[in-house]
């Protein structure tokens, strides 16, 4: 003699159940996150990319002859490059903390994108540079570069730093509701408790529900157990 399950298979309501619509503020949350992530790394990469190329041209005489003279981006200025690394840094940073930290995490951001891009602007002259160069090249010290001209690399340096700028922006009008790395675990350490749902006897798809998560739909969660 066969046996019958006294629980009823499970209905499927997905397909008539009306789905939650998103709240605004995750949507926005989201799209801030994604901006800023591109932003920053996008900026970033620019300012690396950009800072390794020929930034300042030049000449120094050597006997009757001129000689051609380059000078590349961290030649010039090692700030644009070495604050577009500290960019990446707190731009992976902002994700791993929350509160006031993450508010200082994103104005650090923001100010080296500032910085990179001032940075860029200002320092970008090339003289300094092509000068080191010229007395390195005819081995005088007293050897000078002339005609010098500069290129569109140090613009596009600034433009990158700018990109990062605006990630840090985001993050600092933002990056409250953004998520953090462990998110699930609580400030102290620990695991936050599971909050096991209410079982509907007469509900046979509450019963299948807690079979599925490995409870017992026969007991009674608010019950006092220490009898």
């Amino acid at each position: 003699m066969g046996y019958v399950s006294a629980v009823p298979p499970p209905r499927n309501d997905a397909a008539s159940e009306p789905s939650e619509p998103e709240a605004p503020d995750s949507r926005s949350a989201r799209r801030s996150v994604a901006a800023a992530l591109l932003l920053g790394a996008l900026g970033a990469t620019v300012v690396l990319l950009a800072s390794g190329r020929t930034w300042a041209r030049g000449t120094t005489a050597i006997g009757g002859d001129s000689l051609q003279l380059t000078a590349d981006g961290r030649a010039v200025t090692g700030l644009p490059a070495a604050l577009a690394i500290v960019g990446l840094a707190a731009l992976v940073a902002v994700f791993a903390v929350r509160g006031r930290s993450r508010l200082l995490v994103s104005g650090l951001l923001a100010l080296s994108g500032l910085g990179a891009a001032l940075s860029a602007l200002f320092g970008s002259d090339g003289r300094r540079a092509l000068d080191a160069e010229a007395a390195r090249t005819t081995a005088d010290s007293a050897a000078h570069a002339a005609a010098l001209t500069q290129t569109t690399w140090p613009y596009v340096t600034a433009a990158g730093a700018v990109l990062i700028l605006a990630a840090g922006l985001l993050a600092l009008r933002f990056g409250r509701g953004w998520p953090s790395m462990g998110g699930r675990y609580e400030r102290d350490g620990s695991p936050r408790r599971r909050t096991v749902a209410a079982v509907d006897p007469d509900r046979p798809e509450d019963l299948w529900k807690a079979l599925d998560r490995g409870e017992d739909p026969t007991t009674d969660p608010g019950a006092d157990r220490s009898h």
